[in-house]
């Protein structure tokens, strides 16, 4: 199995502790100072495999290459059809 398999199947077994633990508050009560223990604990080991999981992820690939606009202006041809932000197009006048 994968360093990911593993961790996926612990995060399981953690959720497989955690509806125990419900069944068993049904049984002794929320005020249970152990069972309130127990559920800490539980969910400290979720935050420590979250973070183990975060911790060994794959390096993101690096960053695409910029790209380089060049500074001679545009063909006018290309906005021959666009209108002007909120005024409309300009060969036509407003109703």
């Amino acid at each position: 199995m994968s360093l990911n398999d593993e961790v996926t199947a612990v995060q399981r077994c953690l959720d497989d502790l955690g509806q125990a633990l419900a069944r068993l508050e049904k049984h002794l009560g929320e005020r249970n100072l152990e069972l309130r223990r127990v559920r800490t604990d539980a969910a400290h080991l979720r935050e420590s495999v979250e973070l183990l999981r975060e911790a060994h992820r794959p390096a993101a690939e690096p960053p695409a290459e910029p790209v380089e606009i060049p500074e001679a202006p545009y063909d006018p041809a290309l906005w021959k059809d666009a209108d002007d932000e909120g005024l409309g197009a300009r060969d036509r006048h407003a109703p």
